[in-house]
């Protein structure tokens, strides 16, 4: 019985912030958010992992929370989703971008990508950035020489972006 009462005060979390607009700039634009039911209940099971002592992880966080069904470390998700969804070098609302391997990040990093700010800026939910911890709507910036998304940084913290990670791409909910 004690999940009911956090149960609802996620909803109730979720669906005040879905239902007051973002704000934004004369130089921003809002194409959208992740969907309310999905991003709670990737919270729930997020939190209720922790609350069993377990690891709470970013695939299965962004598996919950984009509806994309795939399985494996986060750095295996680009290769498994072609063929199966469609993917590219765009954000999307509700899309998973696929973060590469790295020394610092052997297995990868997956994230869904909850607003489009504008063309080089977004917001991100994903889990276990920081050590068991989900982050909500966490600015992160295309700073490819390109502006393809190949390499972003993230806020870690207000106002302080950390190194540049690479990227993939991006994949999109719909299926082939």
């Amino acid at each position: 019985m004690r999940r009911l009462p956090v149960l609802c005060a996620v909803i109730a979390l979720v669906a005040a912030c879905s239902t007051t607009p973002p704000s934004s700039s004369s130089n921003d634009i809002t194409i959208g958010q992740i969907d309310p039911q999905r991003a709670s209940m990737a919270l729930l099971e997020a939190k209720e992992r922790r609350s069993n002592g377990q690891r709470v992880w970013c695939v299965p966080f962004a598996r919950t929370a984009s509806g994309i069904n795939i399985r494996g470390n986060a750095k295996d998700w680009w290769g498994a989703a072609q063929g199966l969804y469609a993917n590219g070098r765009q954000p999307q609302p509700g899309s998973v971008m696929a973060f590469r391997a790295t020394g610092g990040m052997p297995l990868g990093h997956v994230a869904v990508v909850s607003e489009i700010v504008s063309p080089r800026h977004i917001r991100i939910d994903h889990a276990n950035w920081h050590r068991n911890q989900v982050s909500m709507n966490m600015n992160v910036v295309d700073v490819s020489g390109a502006g393809d998304w190949s390499m972003v940084r993230l806020e870690s913290q207000p106002g302080t972006y950390g190194k540049p990670y690479p990227i993939n791409g991006f994949i999109y909910p719909q299926q082939h």
